[in-house]
């Protein structure tokens, strides 16, 4: 082992375990680039050492580097969808949503679970943030479902992995951040989110699908309520206009970035005056609420940029000790074909989605990756629909998936951490059905950008 792999080796050991030390991401990513930045400014001038490592073209530069990403019109999209998606979360759509589809589908065996599906899936395309979506899905579904008698395990699966649409259902803030790491036309914003659309909707479909045919199978997992209300003309208006804000909502957000009437961040700032104006129409808006919304979304931002400081200090001192060599050596090096190198990268993504959360998981490991897949010829869409679904996925994986944490926080009592890792088992096996699919049919991901922006 040469001595750049050994540097490049150690820095992500480093980092590693000061995340198992408890220390703060940020922290650790800006402090262990400084220090082997020192490391390699002492090897290379006091020592001869065999590396390209140069002070100036590292640390020297930072400040031209760090500027290029809080000078990014793109990022500016970042705290709008993040605010689009806490004000709509206060605004009291999603709840008058689901008091609307139980209506209608209440009646039906399942229908419940069902109607928490499409619940999730319209408020995954309104808000983007996991831990919104699972609380507030939560704290919508499992009482009621409780209260009719379903199955823990099946009520608590159903609310936490549709929850977790979020980080894949577009305006996606996760797709915006792989958009700007991926540093390709090929794969820019308006493409991602054209990408996930379909998978996104395959998996909620997948939910429906499974739901339908386990509470028919068993008829106690998930019973039709006893004292059926007949349905009438009221409820379908009600959910009409129930749905109506929403998909008004998504239909001007993505509409206007698809057809090209706007860029992603003035589409993102459409979001977030619809969002606002929807507040304000479901007399939700008052001082307080906008107060709260403004500090939650500069707190998320804050967070985010942080960790985007810190990754690009991390990033800038690897590549000066020579880390792409070493990444680019050990990927093209592995004793597989393109396919073989492509499913390995994925399974790496997946397990590092148990100890790391999606934002330092796209800031690190996309860019270093990235560039290597492509030249391998792997198509760019394609490749970041599939990582985005691994990363959804390691949200849900016993025995740290982050989506796991959100949904217990707000579990009624007598729902054990037991109930919980047997409800989303089953989900875990539809996304990674989901996610062969989409790696068997590379069109369910690239047919819809190539229809909507040109393309083989």
């Amino acid at each position: 082992m040469g001595l750049e792999a050994i540097l490049v080796t150690t820095m992500f050991a480093s980092f590693m375990l000061l995340l198992l030390l408890g220390f703060p991401v940020a922290w650790s990513l800006a402090g262990i680039g400084l220090v082997f930045g020192g490391v390699g400014f002492v090897l290379v001038e006091y020592f001869d050492a065999d590396l390209w490592f140069t002070w100036a073209g590292t640390i020297g530069a930072l400040d031209a580097r760090l500027y290029g990403v809080v000078a990014n019109e793109l990022m500016v999209a970042l705290p709008l969808f993040i605010f689009m998606g806490i004000m709509l979360d206060r605004s009291g759509i999603a709840e008058k949503l689901m008091h609307s589809l139980v209506r209608v589908l209440g009646p039906l065996r399942g229908g419940y679970a069902i109607t928490v599906v499409i619940v999730g899936v319209l408020l995954a395309a309104s808000t983007g943030i996991v831990g919104a979506s699972v609380v507030l899905l939560g704290m919508l579904s499992l009482g009621p479902m409780m209260q009719a008698n379903y199955n823990k395990s099946l009520a608590v699966g159903t609310a936490c992995s549709v929850g977790t649409l979020g980080i894949l259902v577009p305006p996606s803030i996760m797709l915006v951040l792989m958009a700007d790491r991926l540093g390709t036309s090929d794969a820019s914003v308006g493409k991602l989110f054209m990408g996930a659309l379909i998978p996104g909707i395959m998996l909620g479909a997948m939910y429906i699908l499974y739901i339908v045919i386990a509470s028919w199978i068993k008829k106690d997992l998930a019973p039709a309520p006893k004292n059926r209300q007949p349905l009438d003309r009221r409820a379908v208006l009600d959910l009409f206009l129930a749905v109506v804000p929403p998909m008004a909502l998504i239909m001007a957000v993505l509409g206007s970035i698809f057809f090209g009437i706007a860029t992603t961040t003035e589409a993102s700032a459409v979001g977030a005056a619809g969002a606002l104006l929807m507040a304000l129409l479901s007399r939700r808006l008052d001082l307080a609420v906008l107060k709260e919304s403004l500090y939650q979304t500069s707190r998320t931002t804050a967070f985010i940029f942080g960790i985007f400081i810190g990754a690009t200090v991390f990033a800038a001192v690897l590549r000066g000790l020579g880390g792409d060599d070493v990444i680019r050596d050990a990927i093209t090096g592995l004793p597989f074909g393109t396919t073989g190198v492509l499913l390995t990268v994925l399974f790496i993504t997946f397990l590092l989605g148990f100890f790391l959360d999606w934002v330092e998981i796209t800031l690190i490991i996309l860019p270093l990756v990235a560039p290597v897949i492509f030249s391998m010829g792997v198509e760019p869409v394609w490749f970041a629909i599939m990582f985005a679904i691994c990363l959804q996925t390691s949200f849900l994986t016993p025995p740290v998936g982050f989506s796991l944490f959100y949904i217990k926080g707000v579990c009624p009592r007598g729902v054990t951490t037991r109930d919980i890792y047997l409800g989303v088992l089953p989900f875990i096996g539809l996304q990674l059905l989901g996610l062969a699919l989409v790696f068997w049919f590379e069109p369910l991901a690239t047919w819809l950008p190539n229809e909507v922006y040109g393309g083989p």
